[in-house]
């Protein structure tokens, strides 16, 4: 059976969200970064990024969420957009890989757990992580889904970061993201996605971010 390792930060959602939406059978092994398990010697074994999430599939570590999430496609035939889409799939899913979600994470960390003195790095952030969203809201524009005509992997890893745009931008900005807003509560919708979103009730997560978690979540601070 596949081994998932997750947490419920946006990009390990992405891949609980294909794993429900494909009915995979898998088993959900919990990571809780704020304890530095990410740093364990087997789990870098598998993932030499330290980061979640990763999976294991027959013997074989994949690890990146939107590479688990073609990965998986490909696999099973399941949602992926048809071939005379192959490449807007592929621009689409790394436009979420090193845009959406690089700068909505650094959005939050400048904005919400930098320390004070750093405008210049809030500013940066924000403006891009703005940017970012408002390239997908456009291309959302008059369509439902974002490649092709039907649901795919690529909404999916949107779908993970919806989940926390209002965290990022501000609950404002969010709301003036129409056809973001549209997009994700079609996804939320989806009975998967309920599902999905349960994952979180299977284990518990440390919530706090102490010294402890700062230590490992922000290891440049550690001294």
């Amino acid at each position: 059976m596949l081994q998932f390792y997750y947490n419920t930060a946006p990009n390990p959602m992405k891949v609980a969200l294909f794993l429900e939406e494909s009915g995979l059978p898998y088993e959900a092994i919990p990571l809780d970064t704020r304890k530095g398990e990410q740093f364990q010697p087997d789990y870098v074994a598998i993932n030499p990024n330290s980061k979640a999430p990763s999976i294991v599939d027959d013997g074989k570590p994949v690890f990146d969420s939107n590479a688990i999430l073609l990965y998986l496609a490909e696999k099973t035939g399941q949602f992926l957009p048809a071939p005379e889409h192959a490449a807007e799939t592929l621009s689409w899913l790394m436009f979420i890989a090193t845009g959406i979600g690089p700068y909505s994470g650094q959005c939050v960390h400048f904005r919400h757990f930098a320390p004070p003195g750093n405008d210049y790095g809030v500013k940066r952030y924000v403006f891009e992580a703005e940017r970012h969203w408002g390239i997908l809201n456009d291309r959302l524009a008059g369509r439902d889904w974002i490649v092709g005509d039907s649901y795919s992997i690529v909404d999916m890893a949107a779908w993970g970061w919806e989940r926390a745009a209002a965290f990022v931008l501000g609950q404002e900005k969010f709301d003036s993201l129409t056809n973001v807003k549209r997009h994700f509560a079609a996804i939320n919708a989806r009975p998967a996605a309920d599902r999905a979103a349960a994952i979180k009730d299977r284990h518990a997560f440390k919530t706090e971010m102490d010294e402890e978690a700062k230590r490992f979540m922000f290891r440049h601070t550690a001294t």
